[in-house]
């Protein structure tokens, strides 16, 4: 099955952003567009927005003046559905709610012929559910493209329970043939991005709720240690934090109120408060004008410590120990079965966040994951009231002679970038293993549609089998609630296969 054939027309009905950004893509593709809107005099408007639009991509060099002039002459409001008649794509950008999407595709049902192929672009609601109410729920598949359509290159292709293959593959395909990068996904709730995605905002939010530390600090951290292009405040803030609590409400209920997808009680008393981000001017952070953003906390330069000696390996950490040594740093290397370590010349112990806390072991300072710690530019450490002031003081200053800011953060157990990782990578090997996508898909969507520094499959080989595993299992030892209880999947990944392999 290829894509739809350039001379088809291709309708878009609901003219607000993502479809006035869907039409958009479709028209510079080289498809006729029709625009319709229920509300009069809408689609006129939303035409000439995106002529404006057309005249930018020229004066930009991006079209041509003849190409503009082209896709402008494609573009026609259609002011009721019968004007949708000749399409072979009609792709909804209404309202999201489920009975005007089933309205909506019933009404087009009688309108257009029986092989036009039907899409919605719903972030949340279920495919299958809205296909229920048709004659031919077969031709109803998901499109779901991310804001701004026109830039952003993702497209989940979703098929629900009913959805034929030909009708997803076509749908596929002409995807491609816009240039975006599809990806095929069943019909689960928030699909593949809005399903994997939820740990980095609720572990940002569950640290915060634990006055672990505060919104810039948790930013910070995301940002410099983790990779992510954006922490998971200013993120939301973006969003908007009604709109990012919606999906996440949603995808909470579709899941029968599963502890995993859990809302942030934080967030909801920000929404009720009105703080709903830069669109309100406030929201986790003050955007009015002239405010200036919070700093995050950074710890006062302390000494580098003298020599570190290193027990059993640092797992994902192990590249460290070559950039203490080119700080000038000394370091002595033992064999030992009992863990992976720095021991810092006071007796105290540097370990990497695994789940535990510092209140449970003498002494005991630990360190957050990192992308990458050579272009890491911030570290978190973590430690309790009984932590030595001597151990923290070598710590902090071991990563200062690094060359990184460090922040000091509460007795949080998995600190911030690893806990995140982990239920990342443990959501993804969940989604796969039930059939969601294929891991090649999971670890595009991730990538291009929340532009994450790797994919969860990339990342879980990158830490090790059973790196995110044994994190989950001992955060989950101390928080027997099932939030953080591995996946059957993410265990037989950590072990069934090593056992196989006969390296258990």
């Amino acid at each position: 099955m290829t894509a739809l054939d350039l001379s088809s027309p291709v309708a878009v009905v609901g003219t607000g952003t993502m479809g006035q950004g869907i039409a958009q893509v479709a028209l510079v593709a080289g498809h006729p567009v029709r625009l319709h809107d229920a509300v009069p005099g809408r689609a006129e408007e939303a035409a000439a927005a995106i002529g404006a639009r057309l005249d930018r991509l020229v004066a930009k060099g991006r079209l041509t003046e003849a190409e503009g002039d082209a896709a402008r002459a494609r573009l026609l409001p259609a002011a009721d559905l019968a004007g949708l008649a000749d399409c072979a794509l009609v792709v909804e950008a209404v309202l999201e709610r489920l009975d005007a999407k089933q309205e909506l595709f019933r009404a087009l049902e009688d309108v257009v012929d029986d092989d036009c192929l039907l899409a919605t672009n719903t972030s949340s609601l279920s495919v299958t559910a809205i296909g229920g109410a048709l004659r031919n729920p077969g031709r109803l598949v998901g499109l779901h493209f991310f804001n701004p359509a026109p830039l952003l290159p993702l497209v989940e292709v979703v098929s629900g329970f009913a959805t034929d293959v030909t009708s997803a593959t076509r749908a596929y395909e002409t995807a491609r043939a816009w240039g975006k990068t599809p990806v095929a996904c069943a019909d689960t709730p928030g699909f593949i991005v809005n399903r994997i995605a939820r740990p980095f905002y609720a572990e940002a939010f569950a640290v915060l709720e634990a006055q672990g530390a505060d919104p810039a600090t948790i930013d910070a951290v995301l940002r410099e240690s983790g990779g992510f292009r954006m922490g998971a405040f200013e993120l939301t803030d973006l969003i908007g934090q009604d709109v990012n609590e919606s999906v996440t409400h949603s995808v909470w209920q579709s899941f029968f109120q599963d502890v995993r997808f859990t809302p942030s009680l934080a967030q909801r008393r920000l929404v009720e408060s009105g703080r709903l981000g830069r669109k309100t001017g406030h929201g986790w952070y003050d955007h009015s004008e002239g405010a200036e953003l919070p700093e995050p906390h950074t710890a006062e330069p302390q000494p580098a410590p003298a020599y570190v000696v290193a027990e059993g390996g640092l797992g994902p950490a192990a590249g460290l120990l070559a950039l203490i040594r080119e700080a000038g740093i000394p370091v002595r290397e033992e064999d030992e079965d009992h863990g992976s370590r720095l021991v810092l010349p006071g007796g105290g112990q540097l370990v990497l966040a695994d789940g535990q806390t510092s209140a449970e072991f003498r002494d005991v300072v630990y360190f957050d994951l990192a992308f990458d710690y050579r272009s890491a530019g911030r570290i978190a450490l973590s430690a309790s009231q009984d932590t030595a002031p001597q151990t923290l003081a070598e710590a902090v200053g071991l990563f200062q002679a690094l060359g990184k800011d460090v922040s000091v953060v509460g007795d949080v157990p998995g600190l911030i970038v690893a806990r995140t990782v982990a239920r990342i990578v443990d959501l993804a090997h969940d989604a796969v293993a039930k059939g969601v996508a294929t891991e090649e898909d999971v670890d595009t969507a991730m990538r291009l549609g929340v532009n994450y520094p790797l994919g969860p499959f990339e990342w879980s080989r990158r830490l090790g089998r059973t790196w995110a595993y044994d994190l989950l299992d001992d955060l989950h030892l101390r928080d027997p609630s099932g939030r953080y209880a591995p996946s059957l999947a993410l265990y037989r990944h950590a072990y069934a296969t090593d056992k196989r392999e006969g390296t258990s």
